[in-house]
Protein backbone atom coordinates (compact mmCIF):
# COMPACT_ATOMS: atom_id res chain seq x y z
CA UNK A 1 0.00 0.00 0.00
CA UNK A 2 1.32 3.31 -0.58
CA UNK A 3 2.39 5.95 1.70
CA UNK A 4 0.10 8.94 0.94
CA UNK A 5 -1.62 11.66 2.60
CA UNK A 6 -4.98 12.47 0.84
CA UNK A 7 -5.65 16.09 1.97
CA UNK A 8 -9.19 16.07 3.72
CA UNK A 9 -11.76 19.04 2.89
CA UNK A 10 -12.84 19.18 6.43
CA UNK A 11 -9.29 20.20 7.91
CA UNK A 12 -9.38 23.44 7.12
CA UNK A 13 -13.00 23.65 8.64
CA UNK A 14 -11.80 22.10 12.03
CA UNK A 15 -9.05 24.51 11.73
CA UNK A 16 -11.71 27.41 11.49
CA UNK A 17 -13.55 26.39 14.68
CA UNK A 18 -11.17 25.36 16.76
CA UNK A 19 -11.16 27.84 19.30
CA UNK A 20 -11.23 28.37 23.14
CA UNK A 21 -14.49 27.65 25.20
CA UNK A 22 -15.75 25.89 22.23
CA UNK A 23 -16.05 21.88 21.81
CA UNK A 24 -15.74 20.55 18.21
CA UNK A 25 -17.37 17.36 17.86
CA UNK A 26 -16.23 15.23 14.48
CA UNK A 27 -18.58 12.90 13.32
CA UNK A 28 -18.21 9.74 10.96
CA UNK A 29 -18.05 6.45 9.86
CA UNK A 30 -15.09 3.97 11.42
CA UNK A 31 -12.29 3.85 9.02
CA UNK A 32 -12.93 7.05 7.14
CA UNK A 33 -9.84 9.02 9.02
CA UNK A 34 -11.14 10.55 12.19
CA UNK A 35 -7.82 9.83 13.73
CA UNK A 36 -5.63 10.89 10.96
CA UNK A 37 -7.53 14.06 10.38
CA UNK A 38 -6.43 15.06 13.99
CA UNK A 39 -3.24 13.62 13.85
CA UNK A 40 -2.96 16.01 10.62
CA UNK A 41 -4.89 18.84 12.54
CA UNK A 42 -2.02 18.57 15.52
CA UNK A 43 1.23 17.78 13.01
CA UNK A 44 0.67 21.18 10.84
CA UNK A 45 -1.34 23.55 13.35
CA UNK A 46 -1.54 22.66 17.31
CA UNK A 47 2.01 20.47 17.77
CA UNK A 48 1.72 20.97 21.85
CA UNK A 49 -1.80 19.23 21.64
CA UNK A 50 -2.81 16.90 23.89
CA UNK A 51 -3.89 13.38 22.35
CA UNK A 52 -5.75 10.98 24.13
CA UNK A 53 -8.37 7.71 23.17
CA UNK A 54 -11.52 7.19 25.44
CA UNK A 55 -10.85 3.25 24.67
CA UNK A 56 -8.04 4.27 27.15
CA UNK A 57 -9.48 2.74 30.75
CA UNK A 58 -7.00 5.50 32.76
CA UNK A 59 -8.26 8.71 30.44
CA UNK A 60 -12.33 7.32 31.05
CA UNK A 61 -11.01 7.36 34.69
CA UNK A 62 -10.31 11.34 34.56
CA UNK A 63 -12.66 12.14 32.06
CA UNK A 64 -15.53 10.65 33.50
CA UNK A 65 -14.77 12.03 37.04
CA UNK A 66 -16.95 15.08 36.83
CA UNK A 67 -14.48 16.66 39.44
CA UNK A 68 -13.05 19.82 38.24
CA UNK A 69 -9.58 19.20 40.01
CA UNK A 70 -9.51 16.04 38.32
CA UNK A 71 -10.39 17.38 35.07
CA UNK A 72 -7.68 20.28 34.90
CA UNK A 73 -4.94 18.58 36.66
CA UNK A 74 -5.57 16.12 33.49
CA UNK A 75 -5.24 18.51 31.01
CA UNK A 76 -2.57 20.52 32.37
CA UNK A 77 -0.43 23.08 30.96
CA UNK A 78 -2.05 22.05 27.59
CA UNK A 79 -4.13 24.69 25.79
CA UNK A 80 -5.51 21.93 23.01
CA UNK A 81 -7.29 18.62 24.35
CA UNK A 82 -8.35 15.98 21.33
CA UNK A 83 -10.22 12.57 22.80
CA UNK A 84 -10.57 10.48 19.61
CA UNK A 85 -13.11 7.61 20.49
CA UNK A 86 -15.41 9.96 23.01
CA UNK A 87 -18.26 7.82 22.33
CA UNK A 88 -16.89 5.57 25.17
CA UNK A 89 -16.65 7.96 27.95
CA UNK A 90 -19.88 8.26 29.96
CA UNK A 91 -21.24 11.76 30.46
CA UNK A 92 -18.74 13.04 28.38
CA UNK A 93 -20.67 16.10 27.79
CA UNK A 94 -20.97 17.03 31.12
CA UNK A 95 -16.94 16.80 31.77
CA UNK A 96 -16.69 18.57 28.25
CA UNK A 97 -18.76 21.21 29.67
CA UNK A 98 -16.76 21.61 32.95
CA UNK A 99 -13.60 22.10 31.08
CA UNK A 100 -14.40 24.41 28.24
CA UNK A 101 -16.58 26.31 31.13
CA UNK A 102 -13.77 26.51 33.92
CA UNK A 103 -10.32 26.24 31.79
CA UNK A 104 -9.70 29.78 30.40
CA UNK A 105 -8.33 29.10 26.85
CA UNK A 106 -9.22 25.43 26.22
CA UNK A 107 -9.41 24.27 23.04
CA UNK A 108 -11.01 21.02 23.00
CA UNK A 109 -11.47 18.37 20.18
CA UNK A 110 -13.99 15.01 20.50
CA UNK A 111 -14.44 12.16 17.58
CA UNK A 112 -16.90 9.54 17.63
CA UNK A 113 -17.88 6.72 15.22
CA UNK A 114 -21.42 7.15 15.66
CA UNK A 115 -24.17 9.68 16.40
CA UNK A 116 -26.00 7.43 18.88
CA UNK A 117 -24.16 7.97 22.34
CA UNK A 118 -21.80 11.18 21.46
CA UNK A 119 -24.80 13.27 19.87
CA UNK A 120 -26.69 12.10 23.05
CA UNK A 121 -24.29 12.78 25.29
CA UNK A 122 -23.15 16.10 24.03
CA UNK A 123 -26.13 17.46 23.19
CA UNK A 124 -28.24 19.30 25.97
CA UNK A 125 -25.04 19.70 27.79
CA UNK A 126 -23.00 21.38 25.19
CA UNK A 127 -25.64 23.60 23.83
CA UNK A 128 -24.18 26.65 22.36
CA UNK A 129 -20.52 25.51 22.99
CA UNK A 130 -19.72 23.24 20.31
CA UNK A 131 -19.84 22.81 16.39
CA UNK A 132 -20.01 19.53 14.81
CA UNK A 133 -18.13 18.25 11.81
CA UNK A 134 -18.84 15.04 9.55
CA UNK A 135 -16.42 13.27 8.05
CA UNK A 136 -17.43 10.52 4.98
CA UNK A 137 -15.53 8.33 2.61
CA UNK A 138 -12.48 10.13 0.45
CA UNK A 139 -14.88 12.68 -1.62
CA UNK A 140 -13.49 12.51 -5.57
CA UNK A 141 -12.79 16.69 -4.53
CA UNK A 142 -10.60 15.43 -2.10
CA UNK A 143 -8.92 12.77 -4.64
CA UNK A 144 -8.31 15.02 -7.46
CA UNK A 145 -5.75 16.54 -5.45
CA UNK A 146 -3.56 13.58 -5.60
CA UNK A 147 -4.19 12.50 -9.25
CA UNK A 148 -4.66 13.83 -13.08
CA UNK A 149 -7.87 14.08 -15.06
CA UNK A 150 -6.42 10.71 -16.86
CA UNK A 151 -6.17 8.72 -13.49
CA UNK A 152 -9.51 9.88 -12.28
CA UNK A 153 -11.17 8.73 -15.74
CA UNK A 154 -9.24 5.31 -15.56
CA UNK A 155 -10.56 4.95 -12.16
CA UNK A 156 -14.23 5.71 -12.03
CA UNK A 157 -15.04 2.09 -12.67
CA UNK A 158 -12.92 1.21 -9.68
CA UNK A 159 -14.77 3.97 -7.29
CA UNK A 160 -18.08 2.33 -8.50
CA UNK A 161 -16.95 -0.89 -7.51
CA UNK A 162 -14.96 -0.64 -4.22
CA UNK A 163 -15.97 2.61 -3.21
CA UNK A 164 -13.87 5.58 -1.50
CA UNK A 165 -12.85 4.09 2.27
CA UNK A 166 -9.15 6.04 2.56
CA UNK A 167 -7.31 2.07 2.58
CA UNK A 168 -9.28 0.41 0.04
CA UNK A 169 -8.59 3.92 -2.45
CA UNK A 170 -4.86 3.66 -1.55
CA UNK A 171 -4.72 -0.80 -1.84
CA UNK A 172 -3.05 -1.75 -5.21
CA UNK A 173 -5.30 -4.73 -5.88
CA UNK A 174 -8.68 -5.56 -6.51
CA UNK A 175 -8.50 -9.07 -4.38
CA UNK A 176 -7.14 -7.02 -1.31
CA UNK A 177 -10.00 -4.52 -1.69
CA UNK A 178 -12.59 -7.02 -1.22
CA UNK A 179 -10.79 -8.65 1.77
CA UNK A 180 -10.28 -5.28 3.56
CA UNK A 181 -14.39 -4.17 2.57
CA UNK A 182 -15.60 -8.02 4.10
CA UNK A 183 -13.61 -7.47 6.69
CA UNK A 184 -15.15 -3.73 7.57
CA UNK A 185 -18.58 -5.13 7.22
CA UNK A 186 -17.82 -8.28 9.43
CA UNK A 187 -16.54 -6.25 12.22
CA UNK A 188 -17.21 -2.81 12.04
CA UNK A 189 -20.38 -1.99 10.57
CA UNK A 190 -22.96 -2.84 13.26
CA UNK A 191 -20.42 -2.71 16.18
CA UNK A 192 -22.22 0.91 17.37
CA UNK A 193 -25.64 -0.12 16.67
CA UNK A 194 -24.87 -3.55 18.49
CA UNK A 195 -23.08 -2.36 21.72
CA UNK A 196 -25.06 1.29 22.26
CA UNK A 197 -28.46 0.05 21.34
CA UNK A 198 -28.62 -2.99 22.41
CA UNK A 199 -29.98 -4.32 19.11
CA UNK A 200 -29.19 -8.13 19.17
CA UNK A 201 -30.45 -9.33 16.06
CA UNK A 202 -27.15 -8.37 13.72
CA UNK A 203 -28.62 -11.13 11.09
CA UNK A 204 -31.52 -8.61 10.93
CA UNK A 205 -29.59 -5.85 10.65
CA UNK A 206 -27.40 -7.66 7.57
CA UNK A 207 -30.62 -8.94 5.57
CA UNK A 208 -32.33 -5.74 6.00
CA UNK A 209 -29.38 -4.05 3.75
CA UNK A 210 -29.33 -6.14 1.68
CA UNK A 211 -32.71 -5.84 0.38
CA UNK A 212 -32.04 -2.12 0.73
CA UNK A 213 -29.07 -2.19 -1.51
CA UNK A 214 -31.63 -3.54 -4.29
CA UNK A 215 -34.00 -0.76 -4.26
CA UNK A 216 -31.65 2.09 -4.15
CA UNK A 217 -33.47 4.36 -7.26
CA UNK A 218 -36.59 3.25 -5.61
CA UNK A 219 -39.51 3.97 -2.56
CA UNK A 220 -39.11 1.84 -0.07
CA UNK A 221 -41.29 0.91 1.80
CA UNK A 222 -41.82 -0.08 5.57
CA UNK A 223 -44.35 -2.53 5.79
CA UNK A 224 -42.83 -4.61 2.77
CA UNK A 225 -39.27 -4.76 4.50
CA UNK A 226 -41.46 -6.24 7.46
CA UNK A 227 -43.31 -8.51 5.74
CA UNK A 228 -40.03 -9.94 4.37
CA UNK A 229 -37.98 -9.53 8.07
CA UNK A 230 -40.53 -10.88 10.06
CA UNK A 231 -40.80 -7.53 12.12
CA UNK A 232 -43.54 -4.68 12.28
CA UNK A 233 -43.14 -1.68 10.58
CA UNK A 234 -42.26 0.78 13.23
CA UNK A 235 -39.27 -1.78 14.36
CA UNK A 236 -38.32 -1.50 10.69
CA UNK A 237 -38.46 2.72 10.86
CA UNK A 238 -36.28 2.00 14.18
CA UNK A 239 -33.63 -0.12 12.21
CA UNK A 240 -33.77 2.08 9.14
CA UNK A 241 -33.27 5.58 11.86
CA UNK A 242 -29.86 3.11 13.38
CA UNK A 243 -28.48 2.98 9.95
CA UNK A 244 -28.92 5.89 9.55
CA UNK A 245 -27.30 7.33 12.56
CA UNK A 246 -24.41 4.77 11.93
CA UNK A 247 -23.61 6.35 8.60
CA UNK A 248 -24.46 3.65 6.85
CA UNK A 249 -27.51 4.85 4.97
CA UNK A 250 -29.11 7.98 4.12
CA UNK A 251 -32.45 8.82 2.88
CA UNK A 252 -34.11 11.31 0.83
CA UNK A 253 -37.86 12.27 0.74
CA UNK A 254 -39.81 13.09 -2.36
CA UNK A 255 -40.15 16.88 -3.18
CA UNK A 256 -43.88 17.98 -3.37
CA UNK A 257 -45.05 21.75 -4.02
CA UNK A 258 -47.88 22.19 -6.23
CA UNK A 259 -49.15 18.66 -7.37
CA UNK A 260 -51.27 16.61 -6.28
CA UNK A 261 -50.11 13.50 -7.34
CA UNK A 262 -46.39 14.10 -6.34
CA UNK A 263 -45.15 11.27 -4.10
CA UNK A 264 -44.26 13.47 -1.21
CA UNK A 265 -44.56 10.75 2.05
CA UNK A 266 -41.98 8.07 0.90
CA UNK A 267 -38.40 7.91 0.80
CA UNK A 268 -35.38 6.50 -1.06
CA UNK A 269 -32.20 4.79 0.54
CA UNK A 270 -28.70 5.26 -0.36
CA UNK A 271 -25.32 4.11 0.65
CA UNK A 272 -22.69 6.72 1.59
CA UNK A 273 -20.15 4.32 0.01
CA UNK A 274 -20.40 1.99 -3.05
CA UNK A 275 -17.72 -0.82 -1.64
CA UNK A 276 -20.02 -1.12 1.16
CA UNK A 277 -23.16 -1.51 -0.85
CA UNK A 278 -21.19 -3.98 -3.04
CA UNK A 279 -19.74 -5.93 -0.61
CA UNK A 280 -23.34 -6.35 1.80
CA UNK A 281 -24.76 -8.22 -2.14
CA UNK A 282 -21.03 -10.16 -2.49
CA UNK A 283 -20.87 -8.73 -6.03
CA UNK A 284 -17.38 -7.20 -6.69
CA UNK A 285 -17.77 -8.13 -10.76
CA UNK A 286 -16.88 -5.40 -13.14
CA UNK A 287 -19.49 -3.17 -15.01
CA UNK A 288 -19.08 -6.04 -18.00
CA UNK A 289 -20.45 -8.21 -15.97
CA UNK A 290 -23.21 -6.61 -14.44
CA UNK A 291 -26.86 -5.31 -14.66
CA UNK A 292 -26.79 -2.39 -12.03
CA UNK A 293 -24.17 0.06 -13.64
CA UNK A 294 -26.92 2.18 -13.33
CA UNK A 295 -27.65 2.32 -9.56
CA UNK A 296 -24.38 2.11 -8.90
CA UNK A 297 -24.23 5.41 -10.74
CA UNK A 298 -27.06 7.06 -9.12
CA UNK A 299 -25.53 5.76 -5.62
CA UNK A 300 -22.19 7.14 -6.27
CA UNK A 301 -23.31 10.64 -7.75
CA UNK A 302 -25.62 11.44 -5.04
CA UNK A 303 -23.21 10.31 -2.54
CA UNK A 304 -20.18 12.33 -4.13
CA UNK A 305 -22.83 15.78 -4.50
CA UNK A 306 -23.50 14.96 -1.03
CA UNK A 307 -19.97 15.11 0.00
CA UNK A 308 -19.19 18.61 -2.18
CA UNK A 309 -22.57 20.37 -0.82
CA UNK A 310 -20.95 19.18 3.20
CA UNK A 311 -17.77 19.91 2.56
CA UNK A 312 -18.10 23.31 0.94
CA UNK A 313 -20.95 24.91 3.20
CA UNK A 314 -23.63 24.54 0.16
CA UNK A 315 -26.93 24.35 2.63
CA UNK A 316 -28.95 22.72 0.33
CA UNK A 317 -32.11 20.54 0.47
CA UNK A 318 -31.99 17.50 -1.32
CA UNK A 319 -35.13 14.93 -2.75
CA UNK A 320 -36.27 13.23 -5.02
CA UNK A 321 -39.23 13.94 -7.40
CA UNK A 322 -41.72 11.39 -8.94
CA UNK A 323 -45.46 11.52 -10.11
CA UNK A 324 -48.23 8.71 -9.30
CA UNK A 325 -47.83 8.21 -13.26
CA UNK A 326 -44.22 7.44 -12.87
CA UNK A 327 -42.51 10.92 -14.10
CA UNK A 328 -39.48 11.18 -12.02
CA UNK A 329 -36.18 12.78 -11.41
CA UNK A 330 -33.30 11.66 -9.49
CA UNK A 331 -32.41 14.59 -7.49
CA UNK A 332 -34.09 17.82 -6.59
CA UNK A 333 -31.79 20.64 -4.82
CA UNK A 334 -33.50 23.59 -3.15
CA UNK A 335 -30.96 26.41 -2.32
CA UNK A 336 -30.44 30.15 -2.17
CA UNK A 337 -34.36 29.88 -3.81
CA UNK A 338 -33.79 28.40 -6.73
CA UNK A 339 -34.66 24.67 -7.58
CA UNK A 340 -32.15 22.32 -9.55
CA UNK A 341 -33.45 19.52 -10.80
CA UNK A 342 -30.79 16.63 -11.83
CA UNK A 343 -31.36 13.19 -14.14
CA UNK A 344 -28.48 10.71 -13.26
CA UNK A 345 -27.68 9.13 -16.95
CA UNK A 346 -25.18 5.65 -17.36
CA UNK A 347 -24.23 5.55 -19.99
CA UNK A 348 -24.65 9.15 -21.45
CA UNK A 349 -27.41 10.11 -23.05
CA UNK A 350 -29.75 13.07 -23.84
CA UNK A 351 -32.40 14.05 -21.81
CA UNK A 352 -35.37 16.41 -20.58
CA UNK A 353 -37.43 17.51 -17.67
CA UNK A 354 -40.70 15.24 -17.30
CA UNK A 355 -43.48 17.49 -18.65
CA UNK A 356 -45.06 17.52 -15.26
CA UNK A 357 -41.59 18.99 -14.11
CA UNK A 358 -41.71 21.63 -16.49
CA UNK A 359 -45.46 22.59 -16.09
CA UNK A 360 -45.27 22.81 -12.44
CA UNK A 361 -41.60 24.12 -12.25
CA UNK A 362 -40.92 26.09 -15.27
CA UNK A 363 -38.20 28.40 -13.86
CA UNK A 364 -36.06 25.46 -12.35
CA UNK A 365 -33.22 24.46 -13.85
CA UNK A 366 -32.24 20.98 -15.31
CA UNK A 367 -29.86 18.83 -16.31
CA UNK A 368 -28.01 15.54 -17.10
CA UNK A 369 -25.52 14.23 -15.63
CA UNK A 370 -23.43 11.42 -17.27
CA UNK A 371 -19.98 9.71 -16.88
CA UNK A 372 -18.52 12.37 -19.90
CA UNK A 373 -19.71 15.79 -17.47
CA UNK A 374 -19.94 14.56 -14.12
CA UNK A 375 -16.86 15.70 -12.33
CA UNK A 376 -17.56 19.94 -12.25
CA UNK A 377 -20.95 18.37 -10.47
CA UNK A 378 -19.16 16.57 -8.01
CA UNK A 379 -16.03 18.80 -7.42
CA UNK A 380 -16.91 22.11 -8.27
CA UNK A 381 -14.39 22.00 -11.62
CA UNK A 382 -14.48 20.30 -14.79
CA UNK A 383 -11.32 18.01 -16.09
Amino acid sequence: MAELYIPQAQLSRLVHLVMPGKVVVVYGPRRVGKTTLIKRYIREHDPDALLVTGEDIVVREYLESQSLAKLTSFVGRRRTLIIDEAQHIREIGLNLKLLADHVEGLRIIATGSSSFDLAHQTGEPLTGRKYTLLLLPLAQLELQETESAHQTRAHLEQRLIYGSYPEVVLMDSNEDRQLYIKELIASYLFRDILQLEGIRHADKLLRMLQLVAFQIGHEVSTSELGTQLGMNASTVDRYLDLLEKSYILYSRRGFSRNLRKEISKSRRYYFYDNGIRNGLISNFNPLTMRDDAGVLWENYILAERLKYNLYNGRLAESYFWRTYDRQEIDLVEEWGGKLLATELKWPAKSSRAPGAWRKAYPDSSFQVVHPENYLEFITGSAP
